[in-house]
C-alpha cells in the first residue's frame, strides 16, 4: 500500500521474500486459497518491481526467491538453472508469473531469481512442521520415500541472497539447494533427521493420509520432488556453508 503510494525509499538493493505458506495445513486447498497464494507472491513481487521502474535513483540490485517447483518432479532428470519448466501444474506456472513479474525490462537494476528448494532452519518453516512426530518415534518418509528432497540451510539461502547482493556480477537465476541435495531423497532426510534427533524414523506416512491432509494438488510438493543441481550458484562462487545434510541437521537440532 505505502509502497505504491510513496514510491521506493532511497535503497541500494530490494529483496522480495513474501509468499503465503503453501503447505500450511490449516487451510483447505480451494479457489480462494490458490488466490491468495498467487497475489502474496505474484502482486507483491509486481509492486515491486514497478516501484523499482519508477524509482528516480532505482537500486542496483533486485533479488527474488522463487521455487523448484519451476521444475517438473521426476526420480532422474537432474535440473540445473538452464533446464526447462514452468508449465505443467499450478506450482510451476505460478513459480513462471511469479519470475514474470520480477522482470523489470531495461532497468539498471541487476535481477536475480533464487529458486529454493526447502528450507531447513530452526524455529520455522518445514522443520517446525516435521519437528514432534520425528521427536516422537513417529517420523518417516513420505509415501514411497523414493521421491528426491531438494533442500537447502536457511544460512545457505540467506548467504546467497548476500551474495547475489554484493556480486555485481551476479545475474539471472540460481538454484538454491545444497549441492548434495540431488543425491537426497526423502527417506534418505528421514533417517538422517531421525538420527539428528537420536531416534528411530519407524513410521512411513502412507500417500493417502498426505493427500486427505493436503489435498492432491499440494500433496505433489510432498510426494513427488526435483533433482536440483546449484550450478550457476556454485560456477557464480558461492562457497555453501552446510553442503552436506548430516551437517546440516546437526546445527539446526543442536
Amino acid at each position: 500500500e505505502k509502497l505504491s503510494h510513496s514510491g521506493l525509499p532511497l535503497c541500494d538493493a530490494v529483496v522480495n521474500l513474501a509468499g503465503e505458506n503453501v503447505l500450511n495445513p490449516f487451510r483447505r486447498w480451494g479457489d480462494a486459497f490458490c488466490r491468495e497464494v498467487i497475489s502474496s507472491r505474484v502482486e507483491t513481487t509486481k509492486t515491486l518491481a514497478k516501484a523499482i521502474a519508477d524509482a528516480e535513483q532505482p537500486p542496483r540490485a533486485w533479488v527474488v526467491i522463487t521455487g523448484v517447483g519451476y521444475y517438473r518432479p521426476s526420480p532422474t532428470t537432474e535440473y540445473t538453472e538452464d533446464s526447462p519448466g514452468g508449465d505443467f501444474d499450478f506450482f510451476s506456472r505460478l513459480v513462471s508469473s511469479w519470475e514474470a513479474a520480477a522482470l523489470i525490462p531495461g532497468s539498471p537494476a541487476r535481477g536475480v531469481v533464487v529458486r529454493s528448494g526447502v528450507v531447513l532452519g530452526r524455529g520455522g518453516g518445514a522443520v517446525s512442521q516435521m519437528l514432534w512426530p520425528f521427536r516422537l518415534g513417529l517420523g518417516g518418509p513420505l509415501g514411497s520415500g523414493l521421491q528426491p528432497f531438494p533442500w537447502i540451510h536457511i544460512r545457505d539461502l540467506a548467504g546467497i541472497v548476500c551474495h547475489a547482493l554484493e556480486s555485481e556480477c551476479v545475474q539471472g537465476v540460481l538454484n538454491g539447494v545444497s549441492p548434495s541435495s540431488s543425491a537426497t531423497s526423502n527417506a534418505t532426510f528421514a533417517q538422517e533427521f531421525a538420527a539428528a534427533l537420536g531416534r528411530p524414523a519407524l513410521l512411513p506416512v502412507p500417500a493417502w493420509a498426505v493427500r486427505a491432509v493436503f489435498g492432491a494438488e499440494r500433496a505433489i510438493m510432498l510426494l513427488e520432488g526435483q533433482r536440483v543441481v546449484p550450478k550457476h550458484t556454485l560456477e557464480s562462487g558461492y562457497h555453501f556453508i552446510f553442503p552436506d545434510l548430516s551437517g546440516a541437521l546437526k546445527d539446526i537440532v543442536a
